[in-house]
């Protein structure tokens, strides 16, 4: 059990965003995907959502990484990452992957 609670506390998205030093996070008051059951500020998160369906903490967890909806959601040009394809290497680390 020590183990989990110690990887959760790393683990601070289940897309590979780091929550901790998005602005949203202090602007409009989100707890963040995991502590928020897949609502952060924006609303309910589709990949958040499969995430949770499948039983995993994080995208990196899933076989399929990178799937279309991460990549989707991951290179999207108005609220993707920067550089593209971050979060998707944050979730490889994550799992180790890299």
């Amino acid at each position: 059990m020590a183990n989990t609670l110690a990887f959760t506390e790393i683990v601070d998205s289940r897309c590979g965003l780091h929550c901790t030093g998005c602005s949203w996070k202090e602007s409009h008051g989100c707890g963040g995907c995991i502590p928020t059951n897949g609502n952060p500020f924006h609303g309910e998160c589709p990949v958040a959502a499969c995430c949770q369906e499948q039983g995993f903490v994080h995208c990196g967890q899933c076989p399929r990484i990178p799937c279309d909806l991460l990549t989707r959601y991951s290179c999207d040009e108005e609220n993707g990452d920067l550089p593209v394809g971050a979060r998707i290497e944050q979730c490889k680390k994550w799992a180790g992957n890299t």
